[in-house]
């Protein structure tokens, strides 16, 4: 049990994808080990600009002998009456023996499965020599890895991601021969591109990332990031500062260096003035840069990058990164400038010539169906619907800015900044940047009453209209981002706890479009439905169970906040220890009231209550009518679900003694009306039949 050292040697990887292929590689190793029975303790992966590596920690010298039985002829058909082997019977003899053996009929055994008895063998396989089997391991796994565009190059036929320059495969100190992406393995790699560019020989696997770290570089992607991040804090907190470390970008710097020496840089506090979202943007993106702030998380005049060279000079290379991002910062500070010679709602006239979408107008006459939908909802909010109004019509103009033209991920944040400048009223300008609000998966919620208009109306605008004209998500194509959409109005709708319906804001919507919309029922009904079939996917990634979803779903109610309400009714319910029987019951009375072959009537005549069991039944449940009516008035669906257990012993009385299919026609409508109240009362919340407890 020893060591295995895999490690493929390239021109620099993609940073963006390293540790996603330094875990595809590991993985798949893992698996393939598994799948060839290779016994092995432990295993680590390695990745640096120009290397992925795999370390086999324990790994056996052979796979384990293996027993494989090989089934012949029917028993029958394999032996005549003197008990000697038939043709068919020699044949599959002959066969054996043909691989080597030297067998006789004493030699066969008798197989047995559900069709009958076989001759056969039990034959023992050797194992094989793990070194035979690692080198098409390794090329699997690196034939298998997650790359969208393979390159050859020069005049080789193998492919990768980047021009590979070496292979080692190693077994301790030992050379495992072979050829994997078109080189001859060995014990040669390099270490730093520019501190120990030269060849140098591994002395045994054990030692690679020692030897590494000896030739400048952090092999462990782990270790080289917790080193930035260490640094990044050090130099951080030198000037009383908290670094804006990006998972992703921390991710992308890690890949870009072998030797992360983490220095800090200043520019010009004039710079300050312009959007500092701006200035982080240019930074991070275009110089992988990580970027200062004072404990409320304003700007401040420093960054900090990551060479990957340790200079001797290091103000040289300080300066030098300070030269460089001065004409990055000084285009945003030129745009910004440019952007205030007039004011934010100057810009609509250029909104008017700039398409939306072709069949639905232009971004001003979406911005004009906003503020017309923004208002209608400030007024079911009871906020101001002028100031929703003017938002509306500020909302889309800070896309014709120059600012956003160089930086569009800016859009609403410049739009903000521009309408504080214009001296707009504050819930105006907060609500310009908002109206993007959530923007992925367990973002923030507008914080504003008008932001919350505007991000609503906004999103519900966008659906409307593309489903009016057809253009549907399917599969996983979702141009317009629809289904983020809609979860962002169900996300607002329930955790701001507006009480909206969902039906009169997409009426409304639709209405805005006029004549843009042929079909209007029809982009209703669609738009309803995909909205409604957000919910699943929402609760579930909160751990909701499917079923109560769909029991929430089967009562049909129109209003987010209400649906969620139900939700965590019936999640609660779902723990009581009368839950189940209720569930199997009311499942049972949904089936025998589908099964009434007339109407059914709505009343109950207590004079055919003739046996005891219905009889309490009927009680108990305008018990819990009247218990439940000012529950349901104040939407306390949890209190109904706890006052409806009263029914269960009921119920399950009811259905061990009373035959409601009787003969008497007057008896048997009556009992299908006292279950029909029943039913109607568990409907109130939800269709607890539903859940499968």
């Amino acid at each position: 049990m020893n060591t295995i050292l895999f490690e493929l040697g390239t021109e620099e990887l993609p940073p963006k994808s390293l540790k996603t292929l330094k875990n595809a590689l590991e993985d798949s190793v893992k698996k393939s080990l598994a799948e060839q029975n290779i016994a092995f303790d432990g295993i680590k992966s390695y990745a640096a600009p120009r290397r992925l590596a795999v370390q086999i920690l324990g790994a056996a010298t052979l796979t384990p002998d293996r027993s494989e039985t090989k089934k012949g002829p029917n028993v029958k058909a394999s032996f005549d009456a003197d008990g000697n082997l038939t043709r068919a019977g020699q044949g599959f003899l002959q066969g054996l023996n043909a691989g080597g053996l030297s067998l006789t009929k004493d030699d066969l055994i008798t197989v047995s499965d559900k069709k009958g008895e076989y001759i056969g063998y039990e034959l023992t396989i050797k194992g094989e020599k793990v070194d035979d089997l690692l080198p098409a391991i390794f090329q699997k796994a690196l034939d298998s890895l997650p790359i969208a565009k393979r390159m050859r190059s020069g005049a080789e036929r193998t492919e990768f991601v980047r021009p590979v320059q070496w292979v080692v495969l190693m077994r301790d100190e030992a050379v495992i021969s072979a050829s994997i992406q078109g080189h001859q393995t060995g014990n040669q790699t390099r270490g730093h591109r520019f501190h120990a560019p030269e060849f140098f020989a591994i002395n045994h696997a054990d030692n690679y990332e020692e030897l590494l770290n000896n030739a400048s570089v952090v092999a462990d992607f782990d270790k080289r990031q917790a080193s930035i991040k260490e640094q990044v804090a050090k130099l951080s907190s030198e000037v009383g500062a908290v670094a804006i470390v990006p998972d992703d970008l921390l991710d992308e710097v890690t890949a870009l260096v072998d030797l992360p020496v983490a220095l800090r840089a200043s520019f010009e506090e004039r710079f300050l003035a312009v959007p500092q979202e701006a200035l982080i943007s240019t930074m991070q993106a275009d110089q992988k840069y990580f970027c200062l702030t004072d404990a409320s998380g304003k700007l401040l005049p420093y960054f900090i990058f990551i060479s990957n060279i340790d200079s001797k000079d290091k103000q040289a290379v300080i300066l030098g990164n300070e030269k460089v991002v001065r004409p990055r910062l000084s285009d945003a500070e030129f745009f910004f400038e440019q952007d205030q010679k007039q004011p934010l709602f100057a810009l609509s006239e250029n909104l008017k010539n700039r398409v939306f979408q072709e069949k639905l107008g232009t971004i001003w006459e979406k911005s004009e169906r906003i503020a017309a939908l923004a208002s209608f909802i400030a007024k079911q909010i009871g906020v101001d619907d002028t100031h929703a109004t003017r938002a509306g019509l500020l909302s889309k103009c800070d896309l014709a800015s120059t600012l956003v033209g160089e930086f569009p991920e800016l859009q609403g944040v410049a739009g903000t900044y521009y309408a504080r400048l214009n001296n707009e009223p504050s819930d105006v300008a907060e609500a310009i940047a908002e109206q993007y609000l959530p923007k992925f998966a367990g973002d923030n919620l507008p914080a504003t009453d008008i932001g919350v208009c505007l991000a609503l109306a906004d999103r519900l605008d966008t659906l409307v209209g593309i489903f009016a004209i057809n253009e549907i998500p399917t599969g996983s194509k979702d141009p317009f981002s629809l289904r983020r959409a809609s979860i962002g109005v169900l996300r607002i709708l329930i955790e701001k706890k507006l009480p909206l319906d969902l039906p009169s804001l997409i009426q409304q919507a639709i209405s805005n479009y006029g004549e843009k919309i042929a079909n209007a029922d029809k982009t209703f009904t669609d738009v309803m439905e995909f909205i409604n079939a957000r919910y699943r996917a929402m609760y579930e990634d909160q751990g909701v169970n499917v079923d109560t979803i769909l029991a929430v779903q089967s009562v049909g109610t129109q209003k987010p906040l209400d649906f969620d309400n139900r939700i965590r009714a019936v999640e609660k319910f779902r723990s009581e220890p009368v839950a189940k029987t209720l569930a199997q019951n009311n499942k049972r009375v949904a089936n025998i009231l589908a099964k009434a072959e007339s109407d059914i009537n709505a009343n109950i005549d207590e004079s055919l209550l003739t046996e005891s069991a219905e009889k309490s039944l009927f009680a108990a449940l305008v018990a819990a009518q009247n218990a439940t009516k000012p529950l349901l008035d104040a939407a306390d669906y949890q209190g109904i679900l706890t006052n409806l257990t009263s029914l269960d012993a009921p119920l399950t009385a009811f259905f061990d003694g009373v035959m409601v299919n009787s003969d008497d026609a007057a008896l048997k409508n009556n009992r299908l009306a006292l279950l029909k109240q029943v039913r109607e009362l568990f409907l109130s919340v939800a269709d607890v039949g539903e859940l499968a407890l």
